[in-house]
């Protein structure tokens, strides 16, 4: 997981550095978004389980 943070960052660096601060903070609210879905359904899955998953 921490390795996908630094590649995000990365990405979100050269975004900044390149195609300016608007493109940088759409990325990043599209990468936030999808990450909080993706904890979501973790969620819901350990929830209904009743495990770890």
């Amino acid at each position: 997981m921490n390795v996908l943070v630094v590649i995000i960052a990365i990405i979100a660096i050269v975004l900044l550095l390149t195609g300016g601060f608007v493109q940088s903070l759409n990325f990043l609210l599209w990468v936030g978004g999808i990450l909080l879905v993706v904890a979501l359904i973790v969620f819901l899955l350990r929830f209904i389980t009743g495990r770890r998953v």
